[in-house]
């Protein structure tokens, strides 16, 4: 398979490792790991917490081969942690466990993190979605990028998974996404006129001793770099399997769509960070349920109608794409609320977040065959 086949997809997934019986985080990836090579080989790795376990798909070249990586790995992930009486979960931050109760991974990366960045990274307990869309045109990517950054509240909004912290309800849809602002070099990237541009970034900051390497620049999106991608990092990790799938496929969709429009020397307006940092906000605050500002208009709008906008916008790409089965399922996620909403939706009915963490679960291990 071509690493650098134009919109090809690779999806990572983080998952909390869980004991099913106190529901609690626990601090067990070595034996995740030691296990879990033997089936998943080098698709899964640990994460700073050791009660974090990643796993990432090969490259696909559609979303069909996705949706078999995606199904596989949950699954062969789900047995390992079966094997030692665990469980593993998909949401953006556990219910009710605390950060301070984890161990960190003994690893130089890790201990590196946390000697630069002390609380803010033992506090950094949360579970993403990763998104990679090849395309291995340098320039193009960094124009794509520029761009894409416009619909990120957008697809934000719809994986919003992570409603309670330290066992309260936080009030917000996605409170992984403040917990991340507290790290340097996140949230919306500023645009880029050239790809040389971003270059001298990425040096600047590493000869003045900021970073060591472009892995610790953890935007939302950002040209990845080692593969031909660009990354989508703003996601909350979705409870169901077909969450994941329709939010990689809407990224594929938005960067389809954006390298047509370039091919045909169109353009998309450009809108600054500062703007767009206020539509994220709302998208963490409220998730679905709120409203996003259409800068165009000038005016505030119902997320829902934004949403719809954005699948008008993309149509005419999705089916050379192959997947409007996949997409299909926004419009499940806009009836019947994001993760937050039904986290939320448990919590009130039984005011229990052992009861919410079971559900997480549930939901987790759901249509995997």
């Amino acid at each position: 398979m071509n690493e650098n086949k134009l919109f090809s997809i690779g999806i990572e997934e983080e998952f909390q490792i869980v004991d099913p019986e106190t529901r609690e985080l626990k601090s067990h990836i070595q034996q995740i790991l030691e296990d879990g090579k033997m089936v998943l080989k080098e698709q899964v790795k640990a994460e700073m917490h050791q009660s974090v376990v990643e796993v990432g798909s090969d490259v696909c070249e559609n979303i069909q081969e996705a949706e078999i990586e995606v199904k596989k790995l949950r699954r062969n992930l789900a047995e390992v942690a079966a094997r030692h009486d665990l469980r593993i979960a998909a949401a953006g931050t556990h219910p009710f466990s605390k950060w301070e109760d984890q161990r960190i991974t003994d690893a130089p990366r890790y201990h590196g993190v946390v000697q630069d960045m002390q609380q803010v990274a033992r506090a950094n307990l949360i579970f993403g979605l990763h998104v990679h869309i090849g395309i291995d045109d340098k320039e193009q990517a960094i124009q794509i990028m520029n761009a894409a950054r416009y619909f990120l509240p957008h697809i934000f909004a719809l994986s919003t998974n992570s409603p309670f912290w330290k066992g309260r309800n936080t009030g917000f849809k996605s409170y992984r996404a403040k917990i991340f602002d507290r790290f340097p070099r996140t949230g919306i990237p500023d645009h880029f006129q050239s790809y040389s541009e971003f270059e001298r970034y990425v040096a600047l900051l590493m000869k003045t001793g900021c970073i060591e390497d472009p892995s610790k620049i953890w935007w939302d999106i950002r040209p990845h770099s080692k593969y031909s991608t660009l990354e989508f990092r703003v996601c909350d990790v979705p409870m169901l399997v077909e969450e994941t799938l329709a939010l990689a496929a809407i990224c594929q969709a938005v960067v389809a769509k954006l390298h047509k429009l370039m091919q045909k020397n169109l353009g998309f307006r450009l809108y600054r960070r500062l703007l767009i940092n206020e539509n994220k906000w709302r998208a963490a605050r409220y998730g679905l349920e709120g409203k996003l500002i259409d800068f165009g208009k000038q005016e505030e709008v119902d997320t829902h109608v934004l949403i719809y906008e954005l699948l008008d916008f993309v149509d005419d790409v999705v089916d050379e794409l192959g997947s409007r089965e996949h997409l299909k399922f926004i419009y499940e996620i806009l009836k019947m609320g994001t993760g937050a909403k039904r986290q939320l939706q448990i919590w009130e009915h039984t005011q229990d977040t052992k009861k919410v963490v079971d559900f997480i679960i549930e939901q987790t291990y759901k249509n995997l065959t």
